[in-house]
């Protein structure tokens, strides 16, 4: 019953009695809906239909709760008061605050605020502290092995923040975009992409078969054919984003797929709905 501190989240508090509709008007998730008890994975994107920012929303109070990479919280605070206008809205971090994830029933102190992760049942809960009143007994290490090994991609380690669509990021299939929401910022073209289909990357699942894992951003290739690039990875297994069309046609010519020189076998999430190639569970 591992819970592991997450000394690379951070927590930006958006307060006041706008704040719903302002965060309603610009992210992907759907806020309204968003129960007591759990962070919904959401997004900011450009007006080009890109995540500039991606994180975990929760209930904090009369306001919300921004789980979000820690080396993105000044970024994200100045970028949520371009937009706040005249809202009666107040957005700041919480440096007084930690964050740690815990999974497979394990028990904390009841003034931990626990939240569901929204995205994978899978993935546990994240805790919410007092920053230093807190101890763990598995390591950030860990959190991240159980979350690749889930299939499930983070912003900065899997994509490069303002290069990836929410589609390809898989946040239509974790609960990030709400297509029944109405307008926010970037909304007209991941509705497009969703009505037309035309998300051609994923993040999938990649397993090592013949050597170790390659660094992040290695290109993945069968044959001649450059199929895209890997995340991260912890234990033979990793995430990379990858052309469906091109692992589909490397399929067909049965044409091994390698990632740095090593043999990987390339996998459809659990819990993916979209069409894989062959519909088929293993490539290479």
């Amino acid at each position: 019953m591992p819970i592991a501190l997450l000394p690379d989240r951070a927590v930006i508090a958006v307060s006041g009695p706008e704040a719903l509709p302002f965060l309603q008007g610009i992210l992907t998730c759907n806020v309204e809906t968003l129960p007591e008890g759990e962070a919904r994975l959401g997004a900011l994107l450009t007006p080009q239909g890109k995540i500039q920012f991606d994180f975990l929303v929760s209930r904090a109070g009369d306001g919300f709760r921004l789980d979000v990479a820690a080396e993105r919280v000044a970024d994200l605070v100045k970028r949520l008061g371009l937009y706040r206008l005249r809202a009666k809205v107040s957005v700041a971090a919480e440096p007084t605050l930690g964050v740690a994830a815990a999974w497979d029933g394990s028990e904390t102190a009841a003034e931990t605020a626990r939240m569901r992760d929204g995205r994978l049942p899978a993935l546990g809960e994240r805790l919410y502290f007092e920053a230093g009143a807190f101890s763990a007994d598995a390591t950030e290490d860990d959190y991240h092995a159980h979350r690749i090994g889930l299939g499930v991609p983070e912003g900065g380690r899997d994509f490069t923040l303002g290069d990836a669509f929410p589609h390809e990021a898989l946040m239509d299939q974790l609960g990030g975009v709400d297509f029944k929401k109405g307008c926010y910022v970037g909304q007209e073209v991941v509705s497009r992409m969703q009505h037309r289909g035309t998300a051609r990357t994923r993040i999938l699942p990649i397993v090592y078969r013949d050597g170790p894992a390659p660094a992040p951003g290695t290109e993945v290739t069968a044959g001649a054919r450059s199929l895209g690039v890997t995340g991260s990875a912890a234990g033979g297994r990793g995430l990379a984003a990858i052309r469906l069309d091109r692992l589909g046609d490397a399929l067909a010519a049965g044409e091994p797929v390698r990632a740095g020189g090593t043999i990987a076998g390339v996998y459809k999430p659990d819990f993916a709905t979209f069409a894989f190639p062959a519909d088929t569970a293993a490539a290479g």
